[in-house]
């Protein structure tokens, strides 16, 4: 068995040591206009650390009944990593579980990719570049170069018959980089407090009652949760009298999808909730960056309009399907891709909203309808509904929504398990139109429930383990690391 925890130090090594010699040779540029020398470029100093992993059996592999962590065949297998002390526990879990069940050699060298010089200033207040333009200084520092950034692995573009070497994740180095670059924009938080079970709304008021709950839940004692983290803040436990007041007036209208963060007793363990806003291009973009952090699951937990004459305000949809018509990615993943429902999510869901509404089987399935959801990308939909009627009724669907399919989509693409439980909030094809006082109070019933679901159902999904990342997600020639 390989010494996990010496591989690991030896990539944050080479990780830090590359970081620390690319702010040097900026700093350098900048006071005296010295230039790096491309021998020590070469020679890898600004070079992201691989990670290698050499699988040659002498006989036939073992078949582990887990969906990720599996070699299919001999190669070698590599992969630029970013940020190795950010992903620490989740190198160590893949490594734990292929060095345990596979004969393989496990090696740390330097990659053929550089860390963009970007990446080593975000934040940075030591380190001003004063007038010097990004052209000048992508001419002498490695830079963000967009044609060796992409999805093509997981969208299973990548041409074996041009590399050497077998891709050991999802992403490299650069591809993770960007989006940690990105996440930070986006939401207005550090990656590192990003946690690994998410909540995906498009409601502030949802925001508000994550806020009110993990108040709550840090102000008890023995809860194990360690903190609360905002855009331009964090609320340890003791700090927590004006918390709700002072999140709700803070910084959060700054950034376009403001991120919560109830950190977990482990770090990491606990929620993020994401309030994405209106529309499936948020719903990818968001998706496209948190997808690098590796989550166990992400929930869409918002509003529909409900599509059935016998669904009222309130009711729950589950969706089991989607009927696509959000057209972000159908250039990625065709629509006639069927994007299937993950059975250990729909059972938390279902189990979770049990729990929550304490509600008998029979009197919870006329408040929960499970069946297809369609999700647009035009807010009128109303306005176009004579060209949409057919296909809505030969859907099936219960619910329509502008992010639902894009999020489960996106989930189905990256291998993270995803769900959707939407709330009813307006009824168009049946005259119950969201107008602002009706809306008023279906909010202030409804949303402390549904939220409440959300989380329940991520505990669920927590005690499942490794048996949560289902096969259906994997394809045929799938890279080892979840």
């Amino acid at each position: 068995m390989p010494d996990i925890e010496n591989i690991l130090d030896q990539l944050e090594a080479i990780f830090d040591r590359s970081v620390a010699n690319l702010r040097r040779a900026l700093a350098l540029y900048v006071r005296e206009g010295v230039r790096p020398e491309s021998q020590a470029r070469a020679a890898g100093c600004f070079s992201y650390p691989e990670l290698r992993i050499d699988y040659d059996p002498s006989s036939p592999p073992p078949l582990p009944a887990r969906a990720f962590a599996r070699l299919n065949q001999p190669g070698v297998y590599v992969a630029s990593i970013a940020r190795p002390r950010l992903f620490r526990d989740y190198l160590r879990i893949q490594l734990e579980h292929l060095c345990r069940d596979y004969d393989v050699k496990v090696s740390v060298g330097l990659s053929a990719s550089e860390i963009p010089y970007p990446y080593v200033l975000d934040g940075s207040d030591d380190l001003q570049l004063g007038g010097i333009q990004s052209a000048e200084l992508g001419r002498w520092f490695p830079t963000t170069e967009l044609v060796h950034i992409g999805d093509e692995i997981a969208d299973g573009d990548w041409d074996m018959s041009r590399h050497s070497a077998r891709p050991l994740a999802l992403f490299d180095g650069p591809r993770t980089d960007f989006s940690l670059a990105r996440l930070r924009h986006y939401t207005g938080t550090p990656t590192e407090d990003f946690q690994r079970f998410v909540l995906f709304t498009n409601y502030v008021r949802y925001v508000d009652e994550f806020v009110r709950f993990a108040a709550d839940v840090l102000r008890e004692e023995g809860s194990g949760y360690q903190a609360l983290t905002v855009p331009g803040g964090r609320y340890d436990r003791g700090m927590l009298e004006n918390a709700e007041a002072e999140i709700a007036s803070g910084s959060w209208r700054r950034y376009q999808m403001p991120a919560y963060h109830l950190v977990g007793p482990n770090g990491d363990d606990g929620i993020t909730l994401v309030n994405i806003g209106v529309g499936p291009s948020n719903a990818k973009t968001i998706c496209d960056h948190i997808a690098v952090l590796r989550p166990e699951v992400w929930l869409m937990i918002g509003h529909c309009g409900g599509l059935r004459p016998s669904q009222t305000i309130g009711d729950y949809v589950l969706a089991h399907a989607y009927l696509r018509d959000d057209h972000v990615l159908d250039d990625i993943l065709p629509v006639e891709i069927p994007v299937p429902p993950i059975a250990e999510v729909q059972t938390a869901l279902y189990n979770a909203a049990a729990m929550v509404t304490g509600e008998e089987e029979e009197s919870l399935k006329k408040r929960l309808r499970t069946g297809t959801v369609v999700t647009t990308d035009d807010r009128n939909w109303e306005l176009r509904y004579t060209d949409s009627a057919l296909r809505f009724n030969q859907s099936r669907a219960v619910g329509i929504d502008m992010e639902s399919a894009t999020v489960a989509a996106q989930g189905y693409r990256f291998r993270v398990p995803y769900g959707t439980l939407l709330c009813v909030s307006d009824k168009p094809l049946h005259g119950e139109l969201k107008l602002p006082g009706q809306a008023n109070a279906f909010y202030e019933r409804a949303i402390s429930q549904h939220l409440r679901i959300g989380i329940e159902t991520l505990n669920l999904l927590r005690e499942e383990g490794d048996a949560l990342h289902s096969r259906k997600l994997r394809s045929f020639d799938e890279p080892p690391f979840r």
